[in-house]
């Protein structure tokens, strides 16, 4: 048997120290599954322990004193899947996200819209996507959709953002990363909300050489800083330079005594997978064994954590091949892919470990509340309509990934690996596209390393934003004009006591992206998805036993099912809902949009001959596989 390192027994004696179960719990399970975690969050949990024990003075000084409004912190990932961090099942180490999640609520029913904009949408306005604006990400919507009511692609003027409310009311606001909710000058940050901000207003770009596109959507890059165009370094590390230049908004106002919230969006994980050296070296091997063998362990340790229950059901996803069929140098590429992947999550997690190291040397940890959330499930695409353009831009030579000039993907396995135990990735309603962790931390009075089980919803966050910053939500008029109100539920009672469910078990909770359809009640979800994963029939599952979306209850609960269809035709009608044209299938419609909004404009007719040599290209190499 191994010894425990010193760092390892004084965490296990931490956690049996503390007064909050669950947090010993939490501690326990995740240094005997993750041992590299504990001594980053020794140091934690030493601190929770003492917070612990004198909770009830702290409770009654609060109730006579009145408190300073909190510090907000949300933290974006992108593309993470539901058991990519340490805390909810993964083996990547994440110890600053899991020292939060020691210290805070992990909430394992929580879904977002299955891409980025949509999500980014209703996580900065509380408001459903559709009803938002951005009914689908503009680089995959249908052309005949553009335009129309809930299809701008961008914000609609009826919305409000949490960041405007919040500076109303005498927040610093300041937001650094990704935007991708529209570029329009009414939209970008200084417009919506953001006394400082530095951001990316498209979907991704290189994670080293900022004005360098990841893919053909459009002739630049667009970054604004501030709400003008930005003069981007030659050269950075997207995940460092993004929290530096938060710490440096937080430094440039340092003198001021109002409380601050910062939007800190990561582009890791999008594609193009990229991570300093030293982090891709510390993952060698871990992959070895492949796809489906990651997927049974995060599993299995979700469930040891209680994320999940015991002997959760799991299909295997058919997109992707059995682990033991492939060539020995594809297992070799592939294994270096996920370790780049892997290496890209834990950079991002030493930078936030970074800021919290700098909010704690200023003394203002204690009054910061974390939230940390992935805007989709992890990104299963293969990329194969791409390769045309990525063979002029990029090496993919397993030598190379991670590194600049380096174009690294996981694909449908890794991806599959990433959302276990559940069905479907990036671009796909199914819960592996839509279910992602939250960690809420730093609340006031509520128990450490909880867990909460019921549905929550990202347009849950901006209300539970307000309701601990004191601030009203605005409801249907703002500055004198109709706007749409929040439809989002605050998480505050339910961070206070966990086992409080968010939604009552009649109330209903609609979803629509790119055609896949879902409708959630209590624990069923009715659902119907297209290919490449769905085959148009509407299915129900019972989601607490079943999160996986194995076996199909419509016959055994045919008054439940009906019910659920009647609900969802109402809400679709109420939210406006484009029927997507006959054989839509989302990576074609990416290549379609690239010509129009790329190729046409750039290179005029000669485009269109362009683009027939690529597609040719790329049909002969496909038939040669």
């Amino acid at each position: 048997m191994t010894r425990p390192t010193p760092s390892l027994t004084r965490l296990r004696l931490a956690a049996s120290r503390l007064a909050a179960p669950h947090l010993a719990a939490l501690l326990l399970a995740l240094t005997t599954a993750s041992p590299a975690i504990a001594a980053d969050a020794a140091a934690t949990s030493a601190k929770s322990a003492t917070s612990a024990t004198s909770a009830t003075s702290a409770t009654a000084a609060t109730s006579a004193t009145p408190r300073a409004r909190p510090n907000i912190v949300v933290i974006v990932a992108d593309d993470w899947g539901f058991t990519d961090v340490g805390a909810f099942g993964g083996e990547i180490p994440t110890p600053h996200l899991d020292a939060l999640a020691a210290q805070g609520t992990r909430f394992t029913n929580f879904h977002v819209a299955a891409s980025c904009a949509p999500s980014r949408a209703m996580l900065l306005t509380g408001v459903e996507h559709h009803r938002a604006g951005i009914g689908n990400l503009r680089e995959s919507m249908p052309r005949r959709h553009m335009g129309r009511p809930g299809y701008l692609g961008s914000l609609d003027t009826n919305v409000v953002t949490v960041s405007t409310l919040l500076r109303e009311a005498g927040y610093r606001t300041y937001v650094a990363g990704k935007w991708n909710v529209g570029s329009e000058p009414h939209n970008l940050p200084d417009r919506r909300g953001f006394d400082r901000s530095i951001v990316l207003g498209d979907t991704g770009s290189d994670n080293w050489v900022p004005t360098q596109r990841y893919l053909p959507h459009s002739a630049t890059v667009e970054w604004f800083e501030n709400g003008r165009p930005a003069t981007m370094p030659a050269r950075f590390y997207s995940s460092e330079w993004f929290v530096d230049r938060t710490i440096e908004y937080l430094e440039a106002d340092a003198a001021s005594e109002r409380p601050f919230f910062a939007l800190l969006a990561f582009q890791a994980n999008h594609v193009p997978l990229q991570a300093p050296s030293e982090f891709i070296a510390r993952q060698a091997g871990r992959y070895d064994a492949g796809w489906d063998a990651l997927r049974r362990a995060r599993r299995d340790r979700a469930a040891a954590l209680g994320v999940i229950g015991p002997d959760v059901p799991m299909a295997r996803v058919p997109t992707h091949a059995d682990w033991d069929t492939l060539p020995e140098s594809q297992r070799r590429h592939q294994a270096r892919s996920m370790e780049v992947y892997a290496a890209m999550a834990e950079a991002l997690d030493h930078h936030v470990g970074r800021l919290v190291a700098h909010l704690k040397a200023r003394g203002l940890y204690d009054n910061t509340v974390f939230v940390f959330l992935s805007d989709n499930g992890p990104e299963g695409s293969d990329y194969r309509a791409a390769q045309p353009w990525l063979w002029t831009q990029y090496s993919q030579s397993i030598d190379r990934l991670g590194g600049e000039g380096a174009y690294a993907i996981m694909g449908p396995g890794w991806a599959s690996a990433a959302a276990a135990p559940l069905a479907g990735y990036k671009f796909i309603g199914g819960e592996g596209g839509t279910r992602v962790p939250l960690i809420v931390s730093g609340v006031r009075g509520a128990p450490a390393g909880a867990l909460h089980h019921s549905l929550t919803h990202v347009t849950d966050l901006a209300p539970t934003l307000l309701e601990l910053a004191g601030v009203t939500p605005p409801g249907a008029q703002h500055d004198g004009r109709p706007i749409e109100p929040i439809s989002g539920r605050s998480l505050v009672a339910a961070l206070h006591e966990p086992a409080r469910p968010v939604r009552g078990p009649d109330d209903t909770l609609g979803y629509e992206l790119s055609g896949d359809e879902a409708l959630f009640r209590g624990d069923l979800k009715l659902s119907r998805g297209l290919p490449p994963l769905g085959d148009g029939q509407w299915r129900l599952y019972d989601l607490r036993t079943d999160p996986g979306e194995t076996t199909d209850l419509k016959a055994r609960l045919p008054q439940a099912f009906e019910s659920m269809r009647a609900a969802y035709e109402v809400w679709s009608r109420e939210h406006r809902i484009l029927p997507m044209p006959a054989g839509y299938d989302a990576p074609t419609q990416v290549a379609i949009n690239s010509v129009f909004a790329y190729w046409l404009p750039t290179y005029g007719g000669a485009a269109l001959v362009v683009v027939l040599v690529l597609a040719a290209a790329l049909t002969v190499r496909v038939i040669r596989r």
